[in-house]
């Protein structure tokens, strides 16, 4: 089995190769780079290797790279130093990942899985590089930080104006409109429905309370009880509006509080 290794740390390099070595005595390392430029080079000057070990942060970026400048045909194991949790839903299309630093079992397990699996990646090489190509999207998505909307531009007076997220409020809707207010009191429209301005904005800063409200940690004056096991909010600006946040919200709204 020919083994390319893409990590930048040399100490990590002669780790990975002793646990290869004693976990898969027909792993053959073919390669070792250390930077999105020279695995690039290294992948489009070699035949395809069987197998990738690939670290995620590299000295020149963050290893997703590559796969915008060349296709790769091989099926990649990531290597990483990020939490667990955050990386359950990358254990798809049969590409594995370990965390740093690596464990001779969970290498023996990866290269287990591989194998297994290998009729996967005995597809016509279109299908197979799609499949990777897919994953490294997926990750790309939750790696790469998102970017939230920082403005609206929003009609004022018969003109347009841009309004900066931070001086927002809160967002309600009514009837089959969607509002908001800035901290100075002013009211605009916004051409949004309540689900697309929930995924527009920052969780940390903005809550959506109920199917009509969307709040910022800045604008809650007052939490008081409410019956049926929910909670009433004083806000500010005023709004002549009741503002209460949903049985099934509560818990999750008091953790927002509380960051």
């Amino acid at each position: 089995m020919n083994i390319l290794i893409v990590e930048d740390e040399d100490l990590a390099v002669d780790k990975l190769k002793k646990t290869l070595g004693k976990v898969d005595n027909n792993a053959r390392i073919v390669g070792v780079t250390g930077s999105i430029h020279s695995s690039v080079t290294w992948l489009s000057e070699n035949l395809t290797p069987d197998l990738i070990l690939m670290d995620i942060e590299l000295a020149d970026g963050q290893s997703f790279e590559i796969f915008d400048q060349i296709k790769v045909k091989s099926p990649v194991i990531f290597i990483t130093s990020y939490d667990e949790y955050a990386l359950r839903a990358f254990k798809v299309n049969s590409i594995d990942y370990l965390l740093k630093p690596v464990q001779k079992e969970d290498l023996e397990a990866a290269l287990e899985k591989f194998k297994e699996l290998k009729q996967t990646f005995n597809q016509t090489p279109d299908s197979q590089t799609t499949n990777i190509e897919n994953l490294v999207r997926e990750l790309q998505n939750q790696f790469l930080p998102k970017e939230y909307r920082k403005r609206f531009l929003v009609k004022h007076v018969q003109k347009l104006v841009s309004v900066e997220v931070d001086t927002i409020a809160y967002f309600y809707s009514e009837e089959r409109f969607s509002f908001f207010k800035t901290s100075d009191d002013k009211q605009f429209i916004v051409d949004y429905n309540m689900d697309e301005l929930e995924e527009l904005l920052d969780p940390n800063e903005f809550f959506r309370i109920n199917r009509a409200f969307i709040i910022s940690v800045r604008s809650v004056e007052l939490i008081g009880d409410y019956f049926g096991n929910r909670l009433s909010l004083r806000l500010k600006p005023f709004l002549n509006k009741e503002t209460i946040v949903s049985r099934e919200k509560v818990a999750s709204f008091k953790k927002w509080m509380g960051k």
